[in-house]
C-alpha cells in the first residue's frame, strides 16, 4: 500500500527550495536537501540522479546521485571527444536527441527492455523511472538532466508526478543560481588562480586594491623559444609548451603555490609567507625548491620521451627569490589584472635569465639559497640588470635535483566519456 503524498509538505519543500537561491548554498547540499525533504514529504523516491552542465577548464558537467538511507555522492565528468555506446542506447539520449523534457517507464517484465539501463534499475528493484531534461539558456548542453525512480509496488502516483514535476521547475532555477556562481568562481580561479580568485571575488576589484607581501618568488620559461617555434611549427610548438607547463609550471602549483600568471612561454609563482617570521620564509622557501627539483626531474624524463620520439628536448629556466612583492590590481580603469609587482619579481625575472649563461635549470639568489637546505654552488657575484648592487648567485649542487625521483611526465589520467559528457556533446553537435 502506498503513502499519500502530503501536498501540504511539498509546498513547504518548494519553498525552501526558492529560498535556497538567495544563499550560498552548492548543489550537493541542494540536491541532498531537496531529495531529503521530498522523502520526508512522503514522495517515494528511491533513487535520485541530477546532472549540471558547468564551465570548467577540466571538466563539463557534474552528477549528483541520492539513494534512499544513503545519501548523495559526486561524480565530476571530463571534457572529452570520445562516444559511448552505452549512453546512446540511454534514455538521456532518447530525451535530447528527440528533444523531449520528460520520459517515463514503469518498470516490468514486459516494458523496460527499450533501454539497458532500466534492466539494472529493475533487479535493483526499482518499479517505476521517470527521466527529464531542462535547459537553462537557449545554449545547448548548459542545463539539468536527471531521473527519479521509486521502488513503490504501484509507482508513482499522479500526485506524486505532479509534485516532482512542480520541485524540478524550482529546483532548475536555484541550480541555475548555484552553477552561476560556480561559473565566476571558476572562470576567475582559471584565469587569476585561486587566492587571487577569492579575493577579486570577495570584492578587491578596484585598480590598487591589493597589499604588500612576502614570498617566495619563481619565475620560469623556455629557453630560445622563438626558434623552436620556427623549428616546430604551430601544433609542434604549442605541444612543446603544454608539456612544459605539464611538468614545469604544475609542479609548483601542486605544491601550493599559487601560478600568478602566464607571460607567453613563462610563468611567475609565488609561494607566500603566512607571517614574516624566520621559520616562515625559510618554509616557503623550502618548498619552492622541493617543487623545483620536482620540475626538473619532471622536465627531464618528459624530454627522455622527446628524445626517444626523434624529438628536441625543451630547454628551460628558473630563477628563485625571496622578498617583498605588490600583490594586486593593475592596469587601466576598467581592465584590469591581478598579480605580483615589484623589484624582487623583476629580479626573479633576472635570475632565470641568467640560466642561459651558466649550466644549471636553477639559479637562485642568496636571499634564497640561505633559507633551503641542501647543497648549492656559487657562481659567484653578478650584475643584474635594473639592480643598484652586484648579487651572489647560486645553483644547486650537481646531481642535487636527482636525489627527487620521479618515474616519468606527469600525465593526466584520460577516463572514459559519463553520460553527462554525452549530453552535453550531443547537444552540442545537434546545434552545429
Amino acid at each position: 500500500m502506498s503513502n499519500e503524498t502530503s501536498i501540504t509538505l511539498i509546498d513547504k519543500v518548494s519553498d525552501w527550495v526558492v529560498s535556497q537561491a538567495l544563499t550560498n548554498i552548492d548543489l550537493e547540499q541542494l540536491v541532498d536537501g531537496t531529495c531529503e525533504r521530498l522523502a520526508a514529504a512522503g514522495v517515494p523516491i528511491m533513487r535520485v540522479n541530477f546532472t549540471f552542465s558547468v564551465l570548467h577548464p577540466l571538466y563539463e558537467a557534474k552528477g549528483f546521485h541520492w539513494r534512499r538511507g544513503q545519501g548523495t555522492t559526486v561524480d565530476i565528468y571530463r571534457h572529452s571527444d570520445g562516444e559511448n555506446t552505452r549512453f546512446t542506447e540511454s534514455p538521456y539520449f532518447h530525451l535530447v536527441n528527440h528533444n523531449l523534457q520528460h520520459m517515463r517507464r514503469r518498470l516490468d517484465r514486459k516494458s523496460f527492455s527499450d533501454f539497458p539501463i532500466l534492466e539494472e534499475l529493475f533487479e535493483e528493484g526499482i518499479t517505476d523511472y521517470l527521466a527529464f531534461s531542462r535547459n537553462f539558456e537557449d545554449t545547448p548542453g548548459k542545463g539539468m538532466f536527471g531521473s527519479w525512480s521509486t521502488a513503490q509496488e504501484s509507482g508513482f502516483s499522479e500526485t506524486d508526478i505532479t509534485a516532482l514535476l512542480r520541485i524540478q521547475k524550482r529546483l532548475a532555477v536555484t541550480a541555475k543560481v548555484a552553477v552561476l556562481k560556480n561559473l565566476a568562481q571558476n572562470a576567475i580561479t582559471t584565469y587569476l588562480g585561486k587566492d587571487a580568485g577569492s579575493r577579486v571575488m570577495e570584492g578587491q576589484i578596484r585598480r590598487g586594491d591589493g597589499e604588500t607581501i612576502r614570498a617566495a618568488i619563481v619565475m620560469g620559461d623556455i629557453r630560445n623559444s622563438t626558434q623552436m617555434a620556427e623549428d616546430l611549427g604551430r601544433q609542434g610548438y604549442i605541444d612543446a609548451l603544454n608539456s612544459f607547463f605539464d611538468n614545469v609550471a604544475s609542479a609548483f602549483s601542486d605544491a601550493g603555490g599559487e601560478i600568478l600568471s602566464f607571460v607567453g612561454d613563462g610563468f611567475l609563482a609565488i609561494f607566500p609567507c603566512n607571517s614574516n617570521t624566520k621559520a616562515e620564509r625559510a618554509r616557503a622557501c623550502q618548498t619552492a625548491n622541493d617543487a623545483a627539483y620536482r620540475a626538473t626531474s619532471q622536465m627531464r624524463a618528459a624530454n627522455a620521451e622527446r628524445v626517444a620520439r626523434g624529438e628536441a628536448e625543451i630547454k628551460y629556466g628558473l630563477g628563485l627569490h625571496i622578498g617583498n612583492v605588490m600583490f594586486g590590481n593593475v592596469g587601466l580603469e576598467d581592465r584590469l589584472t591581478f598579480s605580483a609587482f615589484g623589484s624582487a619579481v623583476n629580479e626573479a625575472a633576472r635570475l632565470e635569465t641568467l640560466t642561459k649563461s651558466f649550466d644549471s635549470h636553477i639559479i637562485a639568489s642568496d636571499e634564497f639559497r640561505s633559507r633551503c637546505e641542501g647543497n648549492w654552488r656559487s657562481f659567484g657575484r653578478q650584475t643584474l640588470r635594473g639592480v643598484g648592487q652586484d648579487v651572489e648567485i647560486f645553483a644547486p649542487a650537481i646531481g642535487e635535483c636527482d636525489k627527487t625521483k620521479c618515474t616519468g611526465p606527469k600525465i593526466i589520467e584520460q577516463l572514459p566519456l559519463s553520460d553527462a559528457e554525452n549530453v552535453v556533446l550531443l547537444q552540442q553537435a545537434k546545434s552545429a
